[in-house]
């Protein structure tokens, strides 16, 4: 089983609430008005800011 995208259209960053990018690749998911990437796990996000790590500014700028 994969991550399903059609969740991307309901979750949204638990800080501000804006829409999340789905980053395949790393399998994260991704917000860049707060710098932050949420994990993937077992298909499942986990969306808790404890569990995320910042992003870099060359990935915020992809």
């Amino acid at each position: 089983m994969a991550f399903d995208t059609k969740l991307l259209e309901i979750v949204a960053c638990p800080i501000c609430k804006s829409g999340l990018y789905y980053k395949k690749d790393l399998n994260e998911l991704w917000c860049k008005a707060d710098r932050l990437a949420y994990p993937i796990r077992n298909d499942i996000p986990v969306l808790m800011e404890p569990e995320a790590r910042a992003l870099t500014l060359d990935e915020v700028q992809s």
